[in-house]
């Protein structure tokens, strides 16, 4: 581990204080936006409430997931080409419009309709993630780079955390009002972000700006894909993706089949949230010190092991919970270092480098869930025997493809396409 700047580098408050104000109005766009995403998690009881079938209902979230995983490559070829402002405003904008008008499509009859709204959906919602992530680094130190990135993830998590209290008010009152201020919340982050946000250039000016010949959009993609390290890194990101969604899927359904009260699955989710509202940033003054490829593999191990624990934990409740923490542990070592790797990249490149991380985690999450349902019904608690052992090729992958020597080598070649 590099440590030898730990001690002269400034602490969590005296980074919250050097923070940009520019910065902070991105992470208080992404907190807002963020309270009111609503449509992943509660489009499957919205849409049977409304009459829908659960397998109509279940294509719909697909949709949706399609979208989103699609949204994050389109959202870091516009931040490429036109800018990460203009990309979190058209962003935004168009998903308060699509998601705005999904109550008055979501009538039985209307299915196909509810399905082209949430395609788009998903692509509108997701498509500001990668221009959020580059304005972040272009606005912050690189010696700050890890701690931005993880007070973007506390920022979505209070946000996460915030929003089903929302929603249960909402549903009180009409449960159109779950799109509604869905739609709400997205137009004030894009008002935020014209108003307060920064113009700065996409990827294509500054090329343009250093006189580079004009670009083929296939080969640097094609250049991305012969980076071997970069490759697998977004393996990394994919299995780690797969394995940690089934904190929300395999383990509500060991908990029920096992017999647990089910104020256990809401009392990890309590201790999960916690937790990394409380601890990632003093954890990240830590970890950032640490040198980028320890840090990938050691807490994606920690989260192996954390979900690794839940197999080892048929008759305990408090072993459950004490997985939790080491799985949770694990996101706080890796998740900042893991996230801002893309952004080490070259101006030039660095929305495609993010957007396909984004895409990729994305991939991993919407797959997740099948293959989770699928292996628990295959191998019921030996799911979390096969997840430790993904979890740690994902932690391998990380330790090979995240090495400081890998990233300027790549980019100047990407720079120069």
């Amino acid at each position: 581990m590099n440590v030898s700047n730990a001690d002269s580098a400034p602490g969590v408050f005296a980074t919250l204080r050097e923070t940009p104000g520019p910065v902070r109005y991105l992470l208080g766009g992404v907190l807002i936006n963020q309270m009111g995403a609503f449509v992943q998690t509660f489009l499957v009881l919205y849409l049977t409430v409304r009459g829908f079938s659960l397998g109509a209902a279940g294509a719909a979230l697909t949709a949706f997931s399609i979208g989103a995983v699609f949204g994050t490559l389109l959202g870091g070829e516009f931040t490429h080409r036109f800018g990460p402002r203009n990309t979190i405003i058209a962003s935004m904008t168009t998903s308060a419009m699509v998601i705005g008008v999904v109550p008055f499509l979501s009538t039985p009859d209307r299915f196909g309709f509810v399905l082209i709204a949430m395609v788009a959906a998903g692509l509108a919602t997701q498509s500001y993630r990668p221009a959020a992530a580059v304005l972040l680094s272009d606005l912050m130190p690189a010696q700050h780079r890890v701690m931005a990135f993880s007070m973007m993830r506390i920022a979505l998590n209070i946000g996460a955390a915030i929003g089903p209290l929302i929603a249960a008010g909402l549903i009180l009152v009409d449960w159109n009002w779950l799109f509604w201020f869905d739609a709400l919340t997205a137009i004030t982050y894009a008002a935020l972000a014209f108003a307060l946000l920064p113009r700065t250039a996409g990827g294509a000016a500054v090329a343009a700006k250093a006189d580079q010949p004009a670009e083929d959009k296939k080969f640097a993609y094609g250049v991305m894909l012969r980076d071997r390290p970069y490759l697998f890194y977004l393996a990394s990101m994919l299995l780690s993706a797969a394995v940690y969604v089934q904190y929300t899927v395999a383990l509500p359904l060991k908990i029920t089949a096992e017999g647990h009260p089910t104020g256990l699955y809401s009392a990890a989710l309590a201790t999960s949230s916690t937790i990394l509202i409380l601890c990632e940033l003093k954890v990240t003054s830590y970890v950032r010190h640490w040198r980028p490829e320890v840090a990938g593999f050691v807490g994606t191990t920690l989260l192996a092991l954390g979900l690794g624990g839940y197999g080892l934990s048929s008759s305990s409740s408090a072993l459950i919970i004490f997985s939790t923490v080491v799985f949770v542990s694990g996101l706080m070592v890796s998740g900042p270092t893991m996230f801002a790797h893309p952004a080490k990249f070259p101006a030039a490149v660095k929305a495609r480098y993010v957007g396909a991380s984004q895409a990729v985690f994305g991939l991993g999450s919407a797959l997740g869930p099948t293959l989770g349902v699928l292996a628990w019904a295959g191998f019921g608690n030996g799911v979390w025997l096969l997840c430790a052992v993904i979890g740690v090729v994902a932690a391998l992958f990380a330790l090979v493809s995240m090495k400081e020597t890998a990233v300027p080598t790549t980019g100047t070649a990407l720079a120069s396409t």
